[in-house]
This record gives C-alpha cells, structure tokens and sequence, in this order.
C-alpha cells in the first residue's frame, strides 16, 4: 500500500500501534532506536525516547553536546526503528531531522519532572567526569537552583523532530510465511 503525500494515515495507524503497545504493557512503548551517520557516512545507533508525534514527525529530546546531536548537525538524515517483540511489529521510519523551536523545547523542558531537569544540568553528556563526587556536587547545585525557581532549560539542551519520508509497518502475526512490509506511506518530497 502507497500513499504519497499522506502521512495522516500512515500517523494514524503508527498512534493506534503506539497505543496497542501501551496497553499491552510493554515497559517503554515509546523506546526508538535512532540511527545517524556523519557526513563521512560513518553511522552510529542508540536508543532514545519518542516524546512527541504529530503531523509534523517524531520528537526526541538530547543535550546539544552529544554525539547524535553532533552527527544531525553535520547529516540530518535519519532513521527510527519502533520494535515491539510483544506484538510482533515494527515501525521503521526514514527521514530528516530538525531542530524544534526554542518555545516548544521550553514547554517540554518545564513539563519534565524536577529530577529530570535537574540531569539535564548536572549531566556533561558524552564528556567523562573525573569522579562520581563531582556529578553529586553539580546536582546539589542545581538542586539549590531549581529551589529558587531559576532553573530553565539549558541553551545546550533541545530537540529534535524527525519529519519522515517513509514510515514502514511490519507486523509479523499476519503475514503467513515472509517479513514484509504492511504498508509504506512516503511523504510527498519539497
């Protein structure tokens, strides 16, 4: 099934499998395997969270710094994989990735639970620390700024949204004897 330009459906169908993995209790349903590659095609995968979709793509936050920050930065073209083994699908997106705005990673910063927001100060993500002492030490000091209400997101912490290309459903329970796509909905190229 093709659908150019209608992304609607294939979100859609992507919320309901979302959901499905929700109430079937898997332990972190919104976990994705993002894949990236420097501008020298040299590529790198980790897992990070979905913390937003719609019909504009796939949001994840990271600390600017990082190493999957830094490889956006230099090639934008990315691509997540959604596996849920419970149910035997997968989700495979393709596409480019974008900074969001500084007001929607504000609102997302401020939503986040005080621990968290806390981390994302105290953390030096994809930089080694001398010592554990010191990563207490810089908790505590951002923990004495959040106490006073002075604790905003850092200019070196944001998101990125994936705007797809290509968004590939697998599910295995129903296909009688080859793993092959259900559907793929391509976005209609700018």
């Amino acid at each position: 099934m093709q659908a150019a330009g209608n992304i609607t459906v294939a979100l859609a169908l992507f919320h309901q499998w979302l959901t499905d993995a929700e109430h079937a209790g898997i332990v972190e349903p919104s976990a994705m395997v993002l894949a990236t590659a420097t501008k020298t095609k040299s590529p790198s995968v980790r897992m990070v969270l979905l913390k937003q979709f719609d019909d504009r793509g796939f949001t994840f936050y990271t600390n600017l710094s990082s190493r999957k920050a830094s490889e956006i930065v230099e090639n934008p073209y990315v691509a997540l994989l959604f596996s849920w083994p419970e149910l035997d699908r997968k989700v495979h997106v393709a596409g480019r990735a974008e900074p969001v705005d500084a007001s929607e990673a504000d609102a997302y910063f401020a939503s986040r639970p005080l621990l968290s927001r806390i981390g994302a100060w105290a953390s030096r993500q994809s930089r080694p620390l001398p010592n554990r002492f010191v990563l207490l030490w810089r908790i505590a000091q951002f923990a004495t700024k959040a106490a006073s209400g002075q604790l905003t997101r850092p200019i070196f912490w944001s998101g990125f949204r994936v705007v797809p290309n290509e968004i590939r459903f697998q599910n295995n329970r129903d296909l009688q004897i080859f793993s092959s796509p259900l559907a793929v909905m391509e976005a209609q190229q700018e």
